[in-house]
């Protein structure tokens, strides 16, 4: 919040003459032209500030989530510099976006969580599933190797949603607390070395946390805790700026790095499937690209006036404030029914 006000000026001299205001939006959105962009600076330093004062470097979770946030934070930056030095909207094509995103994403599984010392190649990584409101004892199918795949899915798929939901002021960085702020709660109950108190065959005795609600144990997820808080910090400043009018907007930046540590951490925090009631806002938002381009191209005709979907309620006559605090208000729900599942199991 101290360094804000000097970045935003800079960017602002920087940017001048530059429309930030992407395309394919309504055109109320051009009287926001003028608003600098690559804010998403600002949650970075902030985010790697909080971890790397307060996490235990030592943890190859922490690690991971750093170089996952850090590298789909580098391919957005390219994104957004493209965007400025050719002065169009258009930026880095999607087919080299997802390769980066690709990249990163090996690295960190085949170089932090991959052990090579016993010849054949083992995963240091639980490739079973986590089902929401089911205890692990139950259902906990175990995917193998093919959880490589299915963990590439959740990651890129989340870091393109967050970015596609940034659309309005302060629209895409309030539900990113939200969720931060219940994957911390899921990291910490699952890593922690805590035990409760319960009756096993008439005897009070101590059971572990994690063991007590059902769910799996996460070696490192009470550090993890400690990035979901960092991120949480960096969202509350950013928002200062961010809110409806927005002073800059975070760009892809941030948008593609907090898609990319969210994402992350539903993969190492075993919330893989949780992760979509979670993130429904950001799902909710990519469904509605998805469907709207399925729709067009199989039938000719649009089921939105505009997707993603903010850019529908926009063009039914809804104020963008209205908007944004509905979505607020969902993102909230989405994340009081996760934090409920550690008990209705």
């Amino acid at each position: 919040m101290l360094v804000g006000p000097r970045l935003i000026d800079r960017l602002r001299f920087r940017q001048h003459g530059i429309s930030n205001v992407r395309e394919d939006t309504p055109d109320t959105h051009q009287k926001k032209k003028g608003t600098p962009t690559l804010g998403g600076t600002l949650i970075l330093l902030s985010i790697f500030a909080g971890t790397l004062l307060f996490a235990d470097l030592r943890s190859r979770v922490v690690l991971v989530a750093l170089l996952m946030t850090g590298g789909f934070g580098f391919t957005g930056f390219l994104d957004d510099w493209l965007k400025l030095s050719k002065r169009n909207s258009k930026g880095l094509p999607g087919r080299y976006k997802l390769a980066l995103q690709t990249f990163f994403y090996l690295v960190g599984i085949f170089g932090l969580l991959t052990d090579w010392s016993h010849g054949a190649p083992q995963l240091m990584l639980d490739t079973a599933l986590t089902v929401p409101f089911v205890p692990t004892r139950h259902l906990h199918p175990d995917l193998g190797w093919f959880y490589v795949v299915f963990g590439w899915v959740v990651i890129v798929g989340t870091s393109n949603a967050v970015n596609i939901t940034d659309g309005l002021d302060g629209l895409t960085i309030a539900p990113t607390i939200v969720s931060a702020a219940t994957f911390a709660v899921l990291c910490y109950v699952a890593g922690a070395g805590v035990a409760i108190a319960d009756v096993v065959n008439g005897q009070l005795t101590g059971v572990p946390l994690h063991q007590y609600l059902g769910i799996a144990r996460v070696e490192g997820g009470s550090e993890l805790a400690v990035f979901c808080a960092s991120i949480v910090g960096a969202g509350i400043a950013f928002l200062w700026f961010n809110s409806y009018p927005a002073s800059v907007f975070m760009g892809d930046v941030g948008s593609l790095a907090l898609g990319g540590a969210l994402g992350t951490l539903a993969v190492l925090s075993k919330n893989e499937i949780a992760s979509a009631i979670i993130h429904g806002v950001f799902l909710t938002e990519i469904l509605s690209v998805m469907l709207q381009v399925a729709s067009f191209k199989s039938r000719g005709k649009r089921i939105f006036k505009m997707a993603p979907l903010h850019h529908h309620f926009e063009l039914v006559g809804l104020p963008e404030p209205k908007i944004i605090v509905r979505f607020w208000i969902a993102s909230v729900l989405c994340g009081g029914i996760a934090i409920l599942g550690l008990k209705l199991r």
